[in-house]
């Protein structure tokens, strides 16, 4: 498929359809193919009061679907030292040896098959790096098989922090600035500088009605002592919508879900990803860490999440029949389309069959684990399909 000015006006008549509807307050969606931005449409309010227009260069928090950024930094890192994904991590990482995990790869935690989802410390603060990683340390594996996956929405980035500080020398935040964000000229952000708050958008919490929650997920998290509500509560710390408006939580890096940035500059990065890591003259990964991304590792009912899903090396795939076909489309028809959505709406990926990238990000936040109506109804018009 070609993104030309019939997709564009097919994508933008369902995007001004949600404002219609009442489900946005403020958004934004891009698409870049063959290198070149192919249109970023962008409509609404940065805030709740509708005061401030939401322009093409408002950023705005992208909750899990920063994951997708911080799993490229793993990989990156992980090619730049001459490891791959057999590599056991008590290999760079000894202290993560203890209790059962000395076996344990990084194939294995990138794709959520580690029975790292939740800590059992539950002292351990989301804003305190070093008790984070202590109790990691000290974690073992709450399940052995790792046939089986279970989603982990706050540790991962704590993982994939500690991998890349040790594996290619800075934080993460920084990591991803030097490697991707100012080489590619991205407005994109894991730790986002003071100078630049006044163009992020205010998260605004999910109205009820605003999207359906998963009936699994619900039961689960509602129910204490259960893996879905341990994996979404530890380590400890509120990171309400509210709470992340704030200045410090802005600023600060969190690589789970602290990333804010443009819709532009999301789509941007996949695409240069959907072609097989090169961009402008650059190669940013070779055609052997593109594998990883695309690759399925892991298949079936998600422990947290509990519903299906399917992972690849940090990165989200739509799980399939036995046939081989898609069960869901979130990431478009393509079987090589790869990418990471957000808590509330958000999603981004790569789809290396048509060379494109795609990102729909927004301020609403509606309920649920994975993309609804609004970023469905929006990647469906992108490859007009049903």
């Amino acid at each position: 498929m070609t993104a030309d000015k019939s997709v564009a006006d097919r994508v933008q008549a369902i995007f001004e359809c949600n404002f219609v509807r009442g489900v946005e307050v403020g958004a934004s969606v891009a698409v870049w193919q063959d290198g070149r931005q192919a249109f970023c449409l962008c409509s609404g309010w940065r805030d709740a009061a509708r005061t401030a227009p939401w322009t093409h260069d408002t950023m705005v928090l992208v909750w899990s679907a920063t994951k997708g950024l911080s799993s490229a930094c793993v990989l990156h890192a992980l090619e730049g030292s001459g490891r791959d994904l057999s590599t056991r991590v008590s290999e760079f990482w000894p202290e993560f040896a203890q209790n059962g995990k000395e076996g344990i790869t990084i194939g294995e935690v990138v794709s959520h098959r580690a029975g790292l989802s939740a800590l059992t410390d539950k002292t351990a603060a989301i804003r305190d790096h070093d008790a984070v990683i202590r109790a990691i340390e000290l974690q073992a594996p709450l399940w052995e098989s790792r046939e089986e996956h279970g989603y982990s929405p706050r540790i991962y980035g704590f993982l994939a922090d500690e991998f890349v500080r040790r594996l290619g020398g800075q934080p993460l935040g920084e990591y991803w600035r030097t490697n991707f964000g100012e080489p590619m000229g991205l407005d994109l952000w894991m730790g986002l500088p003071e100078s630049l708050h006044h163009r992020a958008a205010q998260m605004i919490a999910a109205r009820a009605g605003c999207g359906d929650v998963e009936d699994g997920f619900s039961q689960a998290i509602a129910t204490p002592g259960s893996l879905t509500r341990e994996a979404f509560s530890t380590p400890s710390g509120a990171i309400s919508p509210s709470a992340m408006n704030s200045p410090d939580l802005r600023s600060a890096s969190l690589p789970s879900l602290g990333a804010i940035g443009s819709a532009d500059s999301l789509a941007k990065f996949y695409a240069m990803l959907s072609l097989e890591g090169e961009w402008e003259g650059r190669r940013y990964f070779s055609t052997e860490a593109i594998r990883w991304m695309t690759t399925r590792l892991a298949q079936g009912t998600d422990k947290t999440l509990r519903t299906e899903t399917a992972f690849s090396a940090g990165f989200m795939l739509d799980p399939l029949d036995a046939s081989g076909q898609k069960k869901r489309h979130i990431f478009g028809p393509s079987i090589s389309a790869f990418g990471h959505p957000g808590a509330g709406g958000s999603l981004a990926f790569a789809d290396p069959e048509n060379r494109l990238g795609f990102a729909y990000v927004m301020n609403q936040m509606e309920a649920g684990v994975l993309p609804k109506s609004r970023a469905l109804a929006l990647v469906h018009a992108l490859y007009d399909f049903p």
